[in-house]
């Protein structure tokens, strides 16, 4: 895919499509304006008789407009003057992509980048464009049979600026966006893959498959026999009744020569079928999304490797299945964590962190300047933040808020939850050191809080993907929710943000 600026109006720009935008009560924006005088009315023609709109996500396709260059123009309704924000802005895009998708378009010109959007610079609009462009037109259809549909021949996407200057931070947001786009496409295949396909082992393929050829980033990929050499009881508990090999994937990037890394810790519960404490049968086919956590911190090292950022960043993930069977780890059973601490297992569905609270064990070794875990844990996290928000926990009120802040800019949103001591009491166990869970009372707080206790001497946040890393029903799916977070936080931290 190729990327470009450009200063020329949207009437005089000899794209596929340009996309342009309209308000309610009939006012025009930029680009919209220029095309309208350029076609002598023709836009205006078309609102007067309701052909185009100005409510959010309405669409005309206009053809062979007199005057403009473009064989088409995509007229987007912006709600209404002066209250365009950036999630409208993405919607807008994404509506305007739908709509053109299945045309032979090769070029598509943005010149809703000419807008003004809340808080929002020329770098932010180009990365958006280009990531809501990639979002919208993504398809996984790979285990489909027969002839699949041809998909749009997209080779090249353009934004407006207002001037000249703009052209590099456009021009860096665009190359973001792809980087991110990478992360996110593969983050999504991997969580809609089947877990008969995507197992640990496969996960482990394709870590290491990103490391071939990329003399920055390396992968190594441990063994049951070695994970069981350091002592971590808690993780292999989980995969005790699986004939899947359990893996402990590690990647490393060094971008950075000497530097402390950032670790991303990922859950990699390829499926999970609750174990001993089996689940209910209905909806249990979208447990193969439980690996999200470490499908999503994969896919933030495909983004990173594509941006080049000037950083050290090391990726942890726990891949196993929890399945029942005579040998499977039982409610009341207590195992010993790398940590050398004993965990009275209550409910082998609270497998998620048995899993992490090795991994992050085991990344202390790296000598972390933050370590960041990310995982789909819990159902409480749903109940509490819906399908909108991850839940976002840490023992450093600066990283907490470096996430939320990262969030918001990246339009992939979290929200800043509590730890407490009278949370983590709740943990406490007559039998082991404490409990894998806490009671049916603040349930995603409490396993935050349990994983707290493995991290002691770092820096630490936890983020709770449950509610944001796929989508059920007509549109089910995996999101690739947090790369653009993480993507975000990581190009703040190598200081390459405009």
């Amino acid at each position: 895919m190729k990327y470009f600026t450009t200063t020329s109006n949207a009437s005089r720009r000899a794209a596929d499509c340009v996309i342009v935008g309209v308000y309610n009560r009939g006012k025009l924006g930029v680009g919209a304006a220029d095309i309208n005088a350029a076609s002598k009315g023709h836009i205006q023609k078309h609102i007067k008789s309701g052909d185009i709109s100005g409510e959010p996500g309405s669409v005309s396709i206009l053809t062979n407009v007199p005057g403009v260059k473009a064989a088409r123009v995509a007229v987007v309704g912006l709600g209404k003057s002066g209250e365009l924000k950036a999630s409208g802005f993405r919607k807008a895009v994404a509506a305007a992509t739908r709509a053109i998708a299945n045309t032979r378009a090769k070029q598509i010109l943005n010149c809703l980048t000419l807008e003004p959007v809340a808080g929002r610079s020329p770098y932010y609009l180009a990365r958006h464009t280009v990531e809501t462009i990639h979002e919208t037109l993504y398809r996984f259809d790979q285990m489909k049979s027969g002839r699949k549909k041809a998909p749009m021949p997209l080779s090249s996407i353009g934004v407006s600026i207002a001037k000249r200057g703009d052209a590099g931070q456009a021009s860096r947001g665009a190359e973001h966006g792809d980087g991110i786009s990478v992360g996110v496409s593969l983050a999504r295949d991997l969580g809609n893959l089947p877990a008969n396909v995507c197992t640990p082992s496969y996960l482990a393929r394709v870590a290491k498959k990103l490391a071939t050829g990329n003399g920055k980033l390396s992968t190594r990929i441990l063994s049951e026999a070695e994970m069981k050499k350091l002592g971590m009881g808690s993780l292999l508990s989980v995969t005790a009744g699986a004939v899947e090999p359990a893996k402990l994937i590690v990647m490393q990037y060094k971008g950075a020569g000497s530097s402390k890394p950032v670790v991303l810790v990922g859950k990699g519960v390829t499926f999970d079928t609750g174990g001993i404490s089996l689940k209910p049968g209905a909806g249990m086919d979208e447990m193969k999304f439980d690996m999200c956590g470490a499908a999503s911190v994969i896919g933030t090292m495909a983004a990173i490797s594509k941006m080049k950022l000037p950083l050290n960043v090391t990726v942890v993930v726990g891949a196993v299945e929890n399945m029942p069977a005579g040998d499977a780890t039982r409610p009341g059973d207590i195992v010993k964590s790398m940590s050398g601490q004993t965990i009275e297992v209550l409910n082998t569905d609270a497998e998620g962190r048995l899993v992490l609270c090795d991994a992050l064990t085991y990344s202390k070794r790296f000598k972390p300047e933050v370590i960041i875990d990310v995982a789909t844990l819990t159902g409480a996290c749903v109940v509490a933040l819906g399908n909108h928000r991850c839940a976002i926990y840490s023992n450093d009120d600066t990283l907490r808020n470096e996430l939320f802040t990262s969030g918001n800019s990246a339009e992939d949103l979290g929200w800043q939850m509590p730890l407490g001591e009278q949370y983590a009491a709740q943990l406490k166990s007559n039998f082991a050191d404490l409990a894998n869970i806490g009671g049916p009372g603040g349930g995603s707080v409490t396993a935050a809080c349990f994983l707290e206790k493995f991290v002691d001497g770092m820096t630490w946040a936890h983020l709770d993907i449950a509610g944001v890393a796929w989508k059920s029903g007509v549109h089910k799916g995996a999101s690739g929710r947090p790369v653009p977070l993480l993507s975000e936080f990581l190009l703040s931290r190598a200081g390459v943000l405009p």
